[in-house]
């Protein structure tokens, strides 16, 4: 089964973007190729799963840091 192909504003909405920037984040992400994309004539769909990839790749772990023995 194909993808589900989501529009920009779906986009932002998942990303959590929509309440502040509206559509110019999902939007910048097409321009600069930073996400997978779509042209379905003049209009730009993305991939369901390219979102959960750009979500990965950019999600920062925290860093566990141990206590060095005092000697």
């Amino acid at each position: 089964m194909a993808d589900r192909l989501l529009t920009v504003a779906e986009v932002a909405e998942r990303l959590g973007t929509w309440e502040t920037s509206g559509e110019r984040f999902p939007r910048r992400l097409v321009e600069e190729r930073r996400i997978t994309f779509v042209k379905v004539g003049r209009h730009v769909r993305i991939p369901e799963s390219a979102v959960d990839e750009y979500i990965a790749a950019n999600t920062v772990r925290r860093v566990v840091r141990r206590l060095r023995a005092v000697v």
